[in-house]
């Protein structure tokens, strides 16, 4: 049984880069990733410092394992070449940038950072929140296959999706699902992950627990977040059950017998598993060890 190395995204905290309190505080948090922002949540007079601290912080270490990613300011900002610097210095594993419309963007995006001698191993993420993004969500998550680009997420922006299309963002967000869904076939095509987007009442719980499920149920990988105490009910919706990996863990090894070493499905229990829902499960048992390994 072959087992391929994972990184779980379950959840993605937006720091921002101008809160130093929050910056340290994000060492100390149970989350898979801390994303830091220049964008949104940073004023522009607060930007020069907001990049200091950021490098600072990065630099300094103590994040443990968990995935780091600058967000930069879009790329027609007077903002983009001194973020783009301050992330070079910093040595994130990803840089998220907003505002991508086409492919274009991220392969400008690209050549930026190879003009910068950013490290070969910087990915890149891609913030989907303008019409443009969604209609071209297929173009954009192929730049996944591309290894000079090397898009390794797209991560929805909600919160924009709605004010850029006037429709409305209510519970259960019957009317943009069309859009999220057709993000999450893209992000499937181009071999790269997805992220849900934010949840503004992060004082409902519930509510919450219920977008977080249903995300997980759309195939999401994980969700970003705005607040330390979405953290446990993000995990528990995209973490994979015990039963869940104790039922992949069980079909593997029936598969792996020399007796069924030919098959394409066989009989578990009384019902039909091919060999299909043996792949899907290494990817569970994949990411149920990876977070077992961050514990």
């Amino acid at each position: 049984m072959t087992q391929h190395p994972l990184k779980p995204r379950r959840s993605a905290l937006y720091m921002p880069g101008s809160n130093a309190r929050a910056l340290e505080k994000a060492k100390s948090l149970d989350v898979d990733c801390v994303i830091f922002d220049l964008e949104d949540a940073v004023t522009p007079d607060q930007k020069p410092a907001a990049r200091q601290a950021i490098i600072d912080a990065l630099t300094g270490g103590g994040y443990g394992d968990r995935e780091l990613i600058i967000r930069s300011n879009g790329l027609d900002t007077p903002y983009i070449d001194e973020d783009l610097k301050a992330v070079v210095a910093a040595r994130p594993h990803a840089v998220l940038l907003p505002k991508v419309n086409t492919p274009g963007d991220l392969q400008r995006l690209a050549h930026k950072l190879a003009v910068l001698n950013a490290p070969t191993d910087l990915a890149i993420w891609a913030m989907m929140e303008t019409p443009q993004a969604i209609l071209n969500a297929p173009a954009i998550a192929a730049c996944g296959r591309d290894p000079e680009v090397r898009l390794s997420c797209l991560v929805l922006g909600t919160n924009d999706i709605a004010k850029e299309t006037r429709a409305a963002l209510n519970p259960g967000r019957a009317v943009m699902l069309p859009w999220l869904m057709t993000c999450v076939a893209a992000a499937r095509a181009g071999g790269i992950d997805i992220l849900d987007g934010v949840f503004n009442a992060f004082q409902d719980g519930e509510g919450f627990a219920a977008e977080c499920a249903q995300g997980a149920e759309m195939g999401m990988d994980g969700k970003t977040l705005i607040h330390p105490k979405q953290i446990e009910a993000c995990h528990a919706a995209f973490s994979p059950s015990e039963e869940e990996v104790a039922w992949a863990r069980r079909i593997n090894d029936l598969f792996d017998l020399p007796e069924n070493a030919d098959k394409g499905a066989i009989q578990v229990d009384g019902k039909m598993v091919e060999r299909l829902h043996a792949d899907m499960g290494l990817r569970v048992i994949a990411i149920a060890d990876a977070i077992a390994a961050r514990a």
